[in-house]
């Protein structure tokens, strides 16, 4: 199956989720994070991923007579390329989107069920804000937010730090006056003015 479409489920993004950062973590280690899905289930995602070459077995260990295999995630394998990205049609991107929706609410869902959540003291945010961008303010914009997460995402686990999920959403609301979508006569308010009738 193709590495990106294995992506396109919510349990297989939290194991992503899970073991990024270079973390290596078992199977029942998987299953106790994400807990809201049967173990079977869990397991038979895990194999998939592995199979597809997106989670490689990093050890093992016999516990109680059983093997437990210790998986890791391979980045460059979880990655959709710039290509791929850019070839994809309107149905893609929905998927896509739901079902990385669905993963985040799973997440958000398991972290408040947790005794220990504090959202004020984590400082948990889910802010939406409705700006208005030109290209060259949304490129800039994009730069920025490049600029502030791209050193980070190499970070793995060390004492003090706990993982975060940072899930950076941009999409136009409507398309701007002119745009090929929306012919002139439809926004004349918008319209240049020329000095003529």
């Amino acid at each position: 199956m193709d590495p990106v479409e294995l992506l396109l489920h919510p349990v297989r993004l939290r194991i992503v989720h899970a073991l990024s950062g270079g973390r290596s973590l078992t199977t029942q280690q998987l299953c106790e994070r994400i807990a809201d899905a049967s173990k079977a289930t869990v397991y038979r995602h895990v194999a998939l991923l592995a199979e597809a070459g997106i989670l490689e077995e990093s050890g093992q260990q016999r516990v109680r007579g059983f093997v437990e295999r210790h998986y890791r995630l391979q980045p460059a394998r979880a990655a959709v390329t710039a290509e791929r990205a850019a070839a994809a049609t309107a149905e893609d991107h929905r998927r896509a989107f739901a079902a990385s929706m669905a993963a985040l609410l799973a997440e958000f869902q398991a972290y408040l069920g947790d005794p220990a959540a504090d959202p004020a003291a984590d400082q948990v945010g889910y802010r939406q804000h409705a700006v208005w961008l030109t290209p060259a303010e949304r490129e800039q914009l994009i730069r920025g937010m490049r600029a502030a997460i791209l050193p980070i995402l190499a970070n793995g686990p060390a004492p003090g730090r706990a993982q975060h999920l940072l899930s950076p959403i941009l999409f136009p609301l409507d398309l701007p006056a002119g745009s090929p979508a929306e012919s002139p006569a439809e926004s004349p308010a918008d319209a240049p003015a020329t000095g003529q009738p």
